[in-house]
């Protein structure tokens, strides 16, 4: 993965894993701005969907690649 962009592996990561969350692509990826990323793909023609998502009181986005 070296070398590539944060869009890059994030889509990367969708095409394997099928959803991702702000938690995943701060760890994995050291994104701090995912919905900016996912923006991105969108705009490339990527569908990618939102989920919001609610664990131990925090509300969350996690996108899938359709």
């Amino acid at each position: 993965m070296k070398g590539e962009s944060q869009t890059e592996q994030i889509l990367e990561h969708l095409q394997q894993f099928k959803s991702i969350t702000p938690q995943d692509a701060l760890k994995k990826f050291g994104c701090m701005r995912l919905a900016s990323r996912i923006h991105e793909l969108r705009e490339d023609g990527f569908t990618i969907t939102k989920k919001m998502e609610e664990k131990n009181g925090r509300s969350f986005a996690r996108y899938f690649l359709l």
